[in-house]
């Protein structure tokens, strides 16, 4: 079938971008070289300047040899202009989040979009002078070079990402890329799982495997894949203690009514305490938890038997966040699955959705007969509450956290809005401050509630939940969760902050 190819150059939104490519209907390669193979190429975006020696650089003579058409996004976008000759710097202003573009509609690029268009940017460098024969299709008020053309070449730039839902005619504008390249829309999700169950029967054969599975989506997929392609799997759970209320109770109920055999429960609070004493840097406590992980995988697997992989439920932005496999990536934080895995390991991982998004895994996980449910459930990290306590982890603080967690769910299903959330969860902010209660002051923790709406998870906006809402959860946690005295609001969208704060 026909493909376009996506240069990887570092940027957040890279792989989101051949996402958006393949819902439009054409298979996307995430690539280093180019190939005949391809109908049409997008540059990426990427943290690096490309005026300094260090910015990732296209292959020699790529303008000379390929000849299909070529869009380049925010960093591609500066690097097709310099390479033709023009000029690239810093901006007066840095210009984040949603602007308003002029566009010229009369661009094959712009075809049937408004000539007014919202759209997302996230840069500071920009184009500041054209290359010769290169026009101006597209400005902000700070940006006056936000999208060219040179249509004898069929090369475009835009200065903002169309891959993102804040651009609302993004996909708009990624379709007429298609048009374009004039690539078949052939690719379907609807093939992928019979052709991974093959290729994790050809891939595993007769050996054995052992899963980690934390009752979340992802791995709950990844298990059923697993179970499907009727390889020899044992699924553990390990209870590090810094579960949700109930955790492991509801995640064995949900593998027994899935039918999975095979599924073991280990007790290790104690273990992973320990381990996380004194620990404040996030990124030390992920690769932690990442290496206890392993640690007591690799010891329940000797209990069990011998095991060749283990089975790992890691989506694209785990890998994405983690600046895995991209060569060129900022690391925004080290997963505990990705990242924070020891160099060496006795065991082959087998990760069955890491190409896949959390929309993606959770139409897969329809098509595989899970419950609408349990599909819909908000993400949790594998670190659990762990990364939802800035600052030290202790008992005592996991107990306040999981407490107030629970409050905020309950309330949450009850008013009706949970399905409209991409997640919702409190956070423990381990700075005190002064309260007032029954006429007596108080010096206690913080709670901060965080809830957003997203699609995948690579850009999210802030909930603006009612107000009557809000109240409940404050009043109750102040109520009832000893050693919390404040309840805040995080009113920041992904960029420029992260989901979870850790």
């Amino acid at each position: 079938m026909d493909k376009i190819g996506i240069f990887d150059f570092g940027g957040q939104y890279c792989h989101l971008i051949a996402r958006r490519i393949r819902d439009l209907g054409v298979y996307a390669d995430i690539i280093y070289e180019p190939s005949d193979e391809y109908k049409g190429f997008i540059l990426s975006g990427g943290p690096g300047d490309v005026y300094t020696d260090q910015a990732p650089k296209l292959p020699e003579n790529f303008f000379l040899d390929v000849e299909v058409p070529v869009l380049g996004i925010c960093y591609g976008h500066q690097m097709i202009a310099q390479a033709h000759g023009g000029e690239v710097k810093k901006g007066e202003e840095r210009e984040y989040g949603k602007k308003i573009a002029e566009l010229d509609s009369s661009s094959p690029l712009f075809f049937n979009l408004s000539k007014r268009e919202q759209v997302w940017m996230s840069h500071f460098d920009q184009v500041a002078k054209l290359p010769d024969n290169f026009e101006t299709i597209g400005k902000t008020n700070i940006c006056p070079i936000a999208a060219y053309q040179n249509l004898e070449k069929n090369v475009f730039g835009v200065q903002f990402h169309p891959e993102v839902i804040h651009t609302p005619s993004g996909d708009r504008i990624l379709e007429n890329f298609i048009e374009i390249t004039e690539s078949k829309k052939e690719w379907k999700l609807e093939g992928w799982v019979e052709s991974k169950i093959d290729q994790l029967r050809s891939e595993i054969k007769d050996k054995r495997v052992i899963m980690g599975t934390s009752g979340g989506v992802d791995s709950s997929v990844a298990a059923v894949l697993l179970s499907k392609a009727d390889i020899n799997a044992h699924f553990i759970y390990v209870d590090t203690g810094l579960m949700r209320s109930k955790e492991t109770e509801e995640v064995s109920n949900i593998f027994k009514n899935l039918g999975i055999e095979n599924f073991h429960v280990v007790e290790a609070e104690d273990e992973f305490l320990d381990n996380l004493i004194g620990i404040i840097n996030p990124e030390e406590k992920r690769k932690i938890i990442g290496r206890k992980f392993i640690e007591i995988f690799e010891r329940e697997a000797k209990k069990i038997g011998n095991f060749d992989y283990l089975g790992q439920g890691t989506i694209y932005p785990d890998r994405i966040e983690s600046a895995q496999p991209s060569k060129h990536a900022s690391i925004i934080k080290t997963h505990h699955n990705v990242g924070g895995l020891p160099e060496k390991m006795s065991l082959n991982l087998v990760e069955p959705l890491k190409e896949l998004y959390k929309d993606e895994v959770r139409r897969i996980g329809k098509m595989l007969g899970l419950p609408e449910k349990f599909i819909n459930r908000h993400p949790f990290p594998g670190p659990a509450l762990a990364i939802r306590i800035l600052g030290e982890v202790t008992k005592d603080r996991v107990k306040i956290l999981r407490n107030a967690d629970a409050i905020v769910t309950e309330i949450i299903e009850a008013s009706g809005l949970y399905n409209q959330l991409w997640q919702i969860f409190p956070a423990l902010i381990t700075v005190k401050s002064v309260g007032v209660m029954g006429d007596k002051r108080t010096y206690d923790y913080m709670i901060t509630i965080r809830a957003v709406e997203s699609i995948d998870a690579m850009t999210a906006d802030w909930s603006k939940l009612p107000y009557s809402v809000l109240e409940e959860i404050s009043n109750q946690i102040i109520n009832k969760v000893s050693g919390i005295n404040r309840v805040l609001y995080d009113i920041t969208s992904k960029p420029p902050g992260t989901i979870e704060y850790e």
